[in-house]
């Protein structure tokens, strides 16, 4: 039997909507009470394929039924998606996890205060996503409960006390995965340059990233030690963690994710000005 009592209207189904619906539903919701409005047909069929769901093709007035209204749309079309959908969802609690948009924007184009604005990324997909969460003012204790139940589907989650930290949250973990999949790139290269066939040296990565990060998760000393521990002076570690230095690997790295997280701001101010 669903623990799930709300009612949730999606507004756009892709992938980061269809990966909390998936989480949404093995932990009890039933189909019926997830509405989702997508216009676009493979979509639409992808979801009643998947999760029985028929979406609706345009916004109507079943959607004042929703009690949490999700918007899972590309930042770029938000404003022009809330034209048809705000008369029907005034009384709603608002989550948008459209990248970039800032809390003052989506307010005024749902007509609403009560908008959490989050900023997932895609191992949600696999439940094992992190979100960075930031509430208005108006949102209350309940309303971030079951925020925190809906995106907790997806995996982990943090509150932010500044909305300008989501900016550093997007180029932390919100971009993150790319940098993970790029040194995985960078390390398969290696094993194949070095010998191993290419599903060999991937295989080898993956596992390697995968552990490390579990081992990092389950300890409580500072990632920093975790490494010393195997960075024994003149070995082959400290041979590669050497060569990374006088590479400036992590200066550069470091610079890499400042200039994601200016670029966050940037998109914030173009996406808002409708």
């Amino acid at each position: 039997m669903s623990t799930f009592t709300n009612s949730l209207a999606f507004i756009g189904g892709g992938n980061m909507a269809s990966a909390i619906i998936g989480g949404l539903i093995r932990q009890g919701m039933k189909p019926e009470q997830i509405m989702v409005v997508e216009p676009f047909a493979d979509t639409a069929a992808k979801l009643l394929v998947d999760f029985g769901i028929t979406a609706l093709r345009v916004a109507d007035a079943s959607l004042s039924r929703a009690d949490l209204v999700i918007w899972a749309v590309k930042p770029q079309i938000f404003a022009e998606a809330a034209i048809p959908v705000m008369p029907h969802t005034g009384s709603a609690l608002h989550l948008s996890v459209a990248a970039g948009i800032r809390t003052d924007s989506i307010c005024r184009w749902v007509s609403s205060d009560r908008v959490v604005r989050c900023m997932p990324n895609t191992p949600a997909l696999v439940g094992q996503g992190i979100t960075g969460l930031f509430p208005c003012p108006s949102v209350t204790p309940a309303d971030q409960a079951l925020v925190e139940r809906v995106i907790g589907t997806t995996g982990q989650f943090i509150w932010v006390q500044q909305e300008s930290h989501l900016d550093a949250v997007t180029a932390l973990s919100g971009s993150g995965p790319a940098y993970v999949f790029f040194f995985l790139e960078a390390m398969t290269e290696a094993g194949v340059g070095m010998g191993l066939s290419a599903e060999q040296a991937q295989q080898l990565a993956v596992a390697t990233f995968s552990g490390a990060s579990s081992l990092a998760a389950a300890s409580s000393e500072p990632v920093e030690v975790l490494r010393q521990r195997v960075t024994s002076k003149g070995g082959t570690t400290y041979a590669a963690i050497t060569s990374l230095e006088a590479s400036g690997v992590k200066a550069s790295f470091v610079k890499a994710m400042q200039a994601a997280e200016v670029r966050a701001r940037e998109l914030g101010d173009e996406f808002g000005k409708a």
